[in-house]
């Protein structure tokens, strides 16, 4: 029986390696008892497959079937799929023709070490939302650092335009929103859904600003148009310092939603997860 089972195993490796070999195999490679295929997909960053050389394992053919089952089984359920790529298309557009322009004359006025300082600035005002949402996960040394960090930032940092709790005392910063909360709750993303200019997000993520919202210092400033003005300067501030890598991220798209849908969905799985 144990014979029998090893040569199916190796009947389905060489069926294996002919099916992806059209998908670019980089490696295939045996590493402590587990052979690793290493699959660079055309769609989006090559992962590591694993696949337990253990033929009385039966779960190997559970992994097999999981990893290489049917395609169709892990499409994400997209019912907005329509809108979301309209929406896409017009926050590149934004992006394009408005704001990397508007950022790149503030870049050319404004020197480097300024604009850090009021991103250090913006981002210290939104201490709140981090050390709430700490607190709601129970992380509590992470909420303690989040404090500590604010204390010191806001007083010897001169209301936190510089950093010397991480630069002197080596404390990072913990960011944790609402939408991270509920995940870490089990509360599951929901479908996809792309924002006007804030752009992609999901049911639950979208829901979860409201929150966010009112913990944001700046939320509080009257009237609305001075608070909207405040807001769009710190975002402004914020892209003049990262012109460049959403046109690095594109162009590596071959379909831009998607890409973006699903960069975004496993970055945020991965920060709940953390």
């Amino acid at each position: 029986m144990r014979i029998f089972q090893k040569s199916w195993l190796h009947i389905l490796f060489a069926i294996l390696f002919i099916l992806l070999s059209s998908q670019n195999i980089s490696a295939f490679v045996r590493e402590n008892g587990t052979l690793i295929v290493e699959v660079a997909l055309n769609s989006f960053p090559s992962e590591a497959v694993h696949i337990q050389d253990n033929v009385g394992d039966e779960d190997f053919f559970d992994n097999f079937e999981d990893e290489f089952g049917d395609p169709s089984e892990n499409e994400p359920f997209d019912p907005l799929s329509g809108y979301n790529r309209v929406m896409t298309t017009f926050n590149d557009k934004f992006y394009f023709w408005l704001v990397k322009p508007v950022a790149k004359g503030y870049k050319f006025v404004v020197p480097e070490g300024g604009r850090l300082a009021v991103n250090r600035f913006f981002k210290n005002l939104l201490f709140p939302v981090r050390f709430i949402n700490n607190s709601l996960q129970l992380k509590a040394r992470a909420a303690g650092v989040e404090l500590s960090r604010f204390c010191i930032n806001s007083t010897v940092g001169i209301l936190g335009l510089w950093d010397p709790a991480k630069d002197w005392l080596e404390l990072e910063a913990y960011p944790e929103d609402f939408g991270q909360t509920l995940g870490h709750y089990g509360v599951g993303s929901g479908f996809h859904v792309v924002l006007p200019i804030l752009g992609p997000s999901n049911l639950r993520d979208s829901i979860s600003l409201i929150p966010d919202y009112f913990l944001e210092p700046v939320s509080l400033i009257e009237p609305d148009l001075d608070e909207l003005a405040v807001k769009s300067y710190d975002k402004l501030n914020y892209t003049s310092l990262h012109i460049g890598e959403y046109e690095s991220l594109k162009k590596d798209a071959v379909d831009l939603y998607p890409f973006l849908r699903d960069a975004y969905e496993q970055n945020r799985k991965k920060k709940v997860k953390e």
